[in-house]
């Protein structure tokens, strides 16, 4: 990555979801029938949960972590969980491995010798979806709904939380008032 400071692009809910329906949209135009969704957590977890009930088919989940620091902004070595955690006996034949984004490439690439490496023999092919292409990539996503050339923060809506104590958030709910179930 460059030492020129990034941009930052703001995104809303709406706009979030939009985003995963246009994936969706370009995954099914494709024609490419797969058996399996894999996301990648904690990013890819909306998008692998809406894709998974949309295309109904299994989602598994691999949990990964490499942002850290301060709001989370700071790339660090990419650690993965154990294992895949799914409700199938065995992962799919054809797999879309989903995350929301890929900046430098590390993770998606990562991801996918992780999967080769592990569950290989059950694998004919990988493709991969995203939300967000940036240009600085070294890869390219086999689908995604946004291509940003400009290489920007991107603002999810759900970050609040990760910049909120549990303490921040009670007060704040206490001070809205919140719908009631019927």
């Amino acid at each position: 990555m460059s030492d020129l400071p990034m941009s930052d692009l703001y995104v809303t809910w709406d706009d979030y979801h939009g985003l995963i329906e246009s994936l969706a949209l370009k995954i099914h135009e494709s024609g490419w029938q797969f058996n399996q969704i894999v996301c990648l957590a904690k990013g890819g977890l909306r998008v692998g949960d809406i894709l998974c009930r949309l295309f109904d088919v299994p989602l598994a989940i691999l949990a990964t972590a490499s942002y850290g620091g301060e709001n989370n902004q700071t790339r660090g070595s990419i650690t993965f969980s154990q294992d895949l955690c799914m409700t199938t006996a065995n992962v799919g034949s054809h797999v879309l491995l989903v995350d929301d984004l890929v900046d430098s490439g590390a993770s998606l690439e990562r991801s996918i010798r992780w999967l080769n490496h592990r569950y290989g023999f059950y694998i004919d092919e990988i493709r991969t979806a995203v939300l967000w292409q940036k240009q600085c990539s070294a890869i390219a996503p086999d689908y995604a709904a946004q291509f940003l050339p400009d290489n920007p923060w991107i603002h999810q809506p759900f970050e609040k939380y990760e910049r909120m104590s549990m303490a921040e958030f009670v007060k704040d709910a206490q001070g809205t008032k919140t719908p009631q179930v019927v």
